[in-house]
């Protein structure tokens, strides 16, 4: 008879936990998993998937509009927000189901519960009052918004969980924050045809991004109408009869039918007992753990957003990855977690790879930098003003390509390849030996010849 109930116990049903308790199982492991909400986690049910297709949803007015330059006549148009949200609801549903099924045809046994932490090697199920024990607990129950409780009428704001079931599209909103959420919606937004306001306290959206990439955002933006308000925070909320009204700490008030804070977001640590069995944790409440991801409690482990390193949901699968074939695969490796490609669902697009500009000239190396500024082939015969931005980075002595970075349309598709490329240590005469694919835009990586000098 076997000293635990399971071998494995995961706390949280997103795309990290699911991932692990999966592989764990394939090695012939006994896993349950909790989860109190829907299986999926954010990315699935309540981020990057359903906000992809508000994106797509969003964009259809510029494919509208673009079609006259190409002979084509577009009657009346008109958008149902309801029935998005509806089509929207049921393909998450249909995912759900389809990590549902994965779990149950993996073995894995799901518990729909919120589960804490009993002991090293037990955790409480709360609606069974129902204690569980493992021989090894992996934590992966992400983040959450976070709203900003200092601000006066902070009670009336929404966050991002709350936009994708919103009754009605609002006809203004105001939304805090200048990271990957808030430009993101602010694009699904003003696309949808809402007036749009970005607040944000720096003096640029994107920080950590390179700069022509975040300088070009600020334009386009501004082309499509989104007002961008820097050096500023909300500080007081009021409700009218007319809406909310938002007061600036630059003095500035605006109207808005929906003000939304996207001001970053917190591991997802409360109410997990983690004090009550020793569980190591950081000032925001984030998980410490080592490059195995264990925590300082050597039966349990912690990955994704919970631990507040790489916040991005294909990182958290791998670390889920890495976990399971380490514990119970007998195949131990680790996360790398350099070349991590990332992109931001504005529109435009925005990708990038590896370092930028600034963050390379900060890590001591000389640069060689090639940029490219062009109007992409479609707008040519549109006439949408909307320029595409290409930069590589590269290191001057050894001539490595050390950063990829593009604006413009499909760029998320188009950085996943050249990721591969830095992964295998690519050089600049790799780029330059590469036949380009014409007409293109990512030929535009394989031509830039002249090194770019200030002016």
């Amino acid at each position: 008879m076997t000293k635990y109930d399971f071998d494995l116990f995961v706390i949280g049903g997103g795309s990290g936990g699911v991932r692990a308790a999966r592989i764990a199982a394939g090695y012939g492991a006994r896993v349950a998993l909790a989860e109190e909400y829907r299986l999926g986690g954010t990315c699935v049910i309540r981020g990057c998937v359903p906000k992809k297709l508000l994106v797509y949803a969003s964009r259809f007015a510029d494919e509208f509009e673009d079609a006259a330059g190409f002979g084509w006549s577009v009657g009346e148009t008109r958008f149902d927000w309801g029935q998005l949200i509806e089509a929207k609801d049921r393909e998450i549903a249909r995912l759900e189901s389809v990590y549902r099924a994965n779990l149950e045809k993996s073995g894995v046994t799901i518990f729909e519960h919120r589960a804490e932490l009993a002991g090293p090697n037990a955790v409480r199920l709360t609606g069974e009052d129902r204690v569980i024990t493992a021989k090894y607990i992996l934590i992966a129950t992400g983040a959450a918004p976070t709203i900003d409780t200092r601000v006066v009428g902070c009670e009336h704001v929404i966050t991002s969980n709350d936009a994708f079931h919103l009754k009605e599209l609002p006809r203004r909103i105001a939304i805090a924050g200048g990271g990957y959420i808030a430009v993101e919606f602010a694009g699904i937004f003003a696309g949808l045809g809402v007036e749009t306001t970005l607040v944000y306290r720096g003096e640029k959206l994107l920080r950590g991004f390179d700069e022509d990439l975040r300088d070009g955002l600020m334009e386009a933006y501004a082309k499509r109408g989104i007002r961008v308000l820097t050096n500023a925070t909300f500080w007081r909320i009021e409700r009218t009869t007319s809406g909310l009204v938002g007061a600036l700490s630059d003095g500035t008030a605006i109207e808005a039918d929906q003000i939304m804070f996207a001001i970053g977001r917190s591991p997802n640590t409360a109410a997990l007992g983690l004090h009550k069995v020793g569980v190591a944790c950081g000032d925001r409440g984030e998980i410490k753990i080592d490059a195995d991801n264990r925590t300082n409690i050597p039966s349990i482990y912690a990955i994704g957003d919970v631990t507040d390193r790489v916040n991005l949901t294909p990182v958290a699968i791998r670390e889920g990855h890495a976990f399971a074939d380490t514990v119970f695969g007998g195949k131990p490796w680790r996360v790398n977690y350099s070349n991590v490609p990332t992109a931001v669902f504005s529109t435009p697009e925005i990708a990038t790879v590896g370092l930028s500009e600034l963050d390379a000239k900060a890590a001591g190396y000389e640069l060689d930098i090639y940029k490219s500024r062009f109007r992409p082939m479609k707008n040519t015969l549109s006439g949408r003003d909307e320029r595409t931005i290409m930069k590589l980075v590269v290191d001057r002595k050894t001539q490595k390509v050390l950063g990829v970075h593009m604006l413009g349309p499909d760029a998320a598709e188009i950085i996943q390849m050249a990721a591969i490329a830095l992964q295998m240590g690519a050089t600049k005469a790799d780029f330059d030996a590469t036949v380009a694919v014409h007409p293109s835009a990512a030929e535009e990586l394989v031509t830039m010849r002249e090194k770019w000098t200030p002016q």
